[in-house]
């Protein structure tokens, strides 16, 4: 694979440019990926040609945003195997679990109802559904981890037993951990209780096909952003016949059928759910990131990214102290890690002396970081744009600075 890394490495514009004047090795992926140079052109070439709203005017400019803007979905949705109606453009992860939260809550939950969460989860998969517990009434369960920090599925499956079970939402790849979640069989289960699934993919688009339809999930969102695309742009998904039952979440223009004062009525899903202007360009360089993976084996790919995870992680452990967070074998390209005697932070400003960028904190993963008994980890996180010499810069760099800090 390294002659087509290489290739590869070309398309991503920043990846050229030095870091402390040094070249740069980006391992922060996980929190936001860097664009090729397709998706940077596709957003220059919008606003420089076809600028305009959409759903409002007659006029060419319009006529040519309105159709790329609807393009842009039906290249989603078909890299999804689902339908244009079913994809809904948001902002990121973040608001496509707060709509579904909102909106399905008011629907679909009363008090008393069960809501199950994990451990591993981000804040985003968090706060939206506290928010609705307070406003309905409903309780929120929560599932453990075990010390590889893959889940609990035997606690899992109680927890959907219960007859108060509504709801199930949980990453499929932990930012944090890395851990990739068995989603299609926990799926399986929850529906053989009538429990529905929300499925945070933030981590788990940038590192494979997914097939929506074949997972069967009720919801699934990511963001734009983690997938070399642009950031304030992403995408809900639901299943129509779901959708369709549902309220909108926000009020204002282009989500209604008919306005008075007397009352409204709303326009059918997905327009219902996109109150407002959209983010045209986004969802245009969004598509246009789709179409580069689509142009990949993301098989290959993902093995490429196994292969620098495999070979980091054990070089890493040859450190003494070093101690890795998330340890089961079926893992993204994640390694969160903490060493003895040095803080996350100190490490990080040492390897950004020499080129490396990587994530230090709780990664908006607080109630994870209390199960693991720490208050922070260094994160870093590979993309199929970086190489195995930058896999070996890291942990060089790493070992180079434990010998200043220790």
């Amino acid at each position: 694979m390294s002659n087509s890394i290489q290739k590869i490495r070309q398309d991503f514009p920043i990846l050229k440019r030095l870091n402390r004047g040094k070249p740069l090795v980006y391992l922060d992926n996980a929190a936001s990926s860097q664009k090729p140079d397709c998706v940077i052109e596709a957003l220059a070439e919008y606003y420089k040609e076809h600028n305009s709203n959409v759903h409002r005017g007659v006029y060419a400019l319009a006529e040519e945003a309105e159709l790329l803007y609807h393009d842009a979905r039906k290249t989603i949705a078909d890299w999804f195997n689902v339908s244009s109606e079913e994809i809904i453009f948001v902002r990121g992860a973040t608001e496509g679990l707060n709509l579904v939260a909102q909106s399905f809550s008011q629907r679909h939950l009363n008090p008393g109802d069960c809501i199950i969460l994990t451990q591993m989860e981000h804040h985003a998969n968090i706060v939206p559904w506290q928010m609705v517990a307070k406003q309905r009434g409903v309780e929120i369960q929560v599932v453990s981890i075990l010390k590889d920090g893959s889940l609990d599925l035997d606690e899992l499956s109680s927890l959907l037993a219960q007859e108060k079970t509504k709801v199930l939402s949980l990453c499929h790849i932990s930012n944090s951990l890395g851990t990739i979640n068995p989603v299609e069989q926990i799926i399986e289960e929850a529906h053989s209780h009538d429990v529905h699934v929300i499925v945070d993919g933030a981590q788990s688009v940038p590192h494979g096909k997914l097939d929506l339809k074949a997972m069967n999930c009720d919801f699934f969102t990511f963001s734009g952003h983690k997938v070399f695309g642009p950031m304030g742009i992403g995408v809900l998904y639901g299943k129509k016949e779901i959708l369709e039952s549902l309220p909108p979440y926000q009020g204002g223009g282009d989500m209604i059928d008919e306005v008075s004062f007397s009352g409204t009525t709303y326009a059918p899903s997905p327009q219902r759910f996109e109150a407002g202007t959209p983010n045209v360009s986004g969802a245009i360089g969004l598509a246009r990131a789709i179409d580069y993976l689509r142009q990949h084996d993301m098989n290959e790919l993902a093995q490429h990214e196994n292969e620098l995870l495999q070979f980091t992680q054990t070089e890493l452990l040859s450190i003494p102290g070093l101690t890795i967070h998330g340890t089961t074998p079926n893992k993204a390209s994640v390694i969160s890690f903490l060493i003895e005697g040095v803080h996350p932070h100190d490490l990080a400003t040492l390897l950004d002396g020499e080129g490396i960028a990587i994530r230090t904190g709780h990664h908006c993963c607080q109630p994870l970081m209390k199960v693991l008994g720490v208050q922070a980890t260094a994160r870093a996180s590979f993309a199929f744009y970086n190489s195995m010499e930058d896999a070996e810069r890291f942990v060089t760099a790493v070992q180079k600075s434990v010998s200043i800090l220790r």
